[in-house]
């Protein structure tokens, strides 16, 4: 059993950040520029290894939340767990770090490990060989929309909502949502890990994506994109900036692209169609200083 789920989340909520979970954050000693001695919180970091029926997988860098979530998400992303599979158990121990998922269908997967490459996602993130041919095959659903009077309101719920994000900084932040309403938001040491979380509660609660919005709080690179056409989400936003063989992919599968999206601001460059101009941005509330993330750079 895991041991390690937050507390209770927000009323808007149905699974979020809790920063003050003592096993999340520790206190660090330190001065600041001044010389002057000061006190901080940090984020922990600690192993996971993921096994597959009897085979060892990863070993990842979390947070330790959700490992059950984590390790799901993660077959799921990289195409070692099928959307049509049976799981029959998940075995987290807390002792050692471990989990282990167990499916109805027998798995090998020793010559595709053999082939991971290494991606954008902070260096922790791999894809293999083969994750292309999902992402080719998706067909994202083209009469969703984007309504601005959604967005801004969504973005500032998001924004103001207490978080590791906030608190403790050197953490990315993914939030499913729908229309205006966040429904998860799952935060990691890596943008990679948060989106396999959130993948893995939809699948352990078998969630439809095609009507449903993605936002991150890290670049919207090619892993982003991938992943979340692979999640079959059509919109996907962030705070921070684009690479251009995001706004490539995006644009082949058509999915919505919006980035630099804070308080009434944001750029769209793929997926343009499904976005609807219904909302004054004059009236929409600005990022305030206080709920921007630590350290933080516009593109980080």
């Amino acid at each position: 059993m895991d041991t390690r789920h937050p507390t209770p989340p927000a009323d808007d909520f149905l699974i979020a950040p809790d920063p003050d979970d003592p096993r999340l954050t520790e206190t660090v000693s330190g001065i600041d520029q001044t010389g002057a001695a000061v006190e901080t919180a940090v984020t922990v970091e600690r192993p996971l290894t993921l096994y597959l029926n009897g085979q060892e997988i990863v070993t990842m860098m979390t947070i330790g939340d959700y490992p059950e979530y984590l390790a799901l998400g993660y077959l799921l992303n990289q195409n070692m767990l099928r959307p049509d599979d049976t799981v029959t158990a998940i075995q987290f121990d807390p002792e050692i770090d471990v989990v282990v998922v167990r499916t109805e269908r027998k798995t090998d997967f020793e010559e595709k490990l053999k082939k991971k490459t290494l991606t954008s996602g902070c260096a922790q993130g791999t894809a293999f060989g083969d994750v292309m041919e999902k992402f080719q095959t998706a067909n994202l659903p083209t009469d969703v929309q984007l309504r601005t009077s959604w967005l801004y309101p969504l973005l500032h719920r998001i924004n103001t909502a207490p978080s590791l994000y906030l608190n403790a900084g050197a953490i990315h932040g993914c939030v499913l949502a729908e229309r205006d309403r966040p429904l998860v938001y799952m935060e990691d040491v890596g943008r990679h890990n948060a989106v396999d979380k959130i993948a893995g509660w939809m699948f352990r609660h078998g969630v439809p994506p095609g009507d449903k919005i993605f936002y991150t709080t890290g670049r919207l690179t090619s892993e982003m994109v991938i992943k979340t056409v692979q999640m079959g989400i059509p919109i996907l936003v962030s705070r921070s900036g684009f690479t251009a063989w995001g706004v490539q992919l995006a644009r082949q599968a058509n999915l919505t692209l919006v980035g630099r999206a804070r308080g009434k601001r944001f750029l769209a460059l793929a997926g343009l169609d499904r976005i609807v101009f219904d909302a004054d941005p004059s009236y929409a509330e600005e990022e305030s200083a206080r709920h921007r993330r630590k350290g933080a750079r516009d593109d980080d």
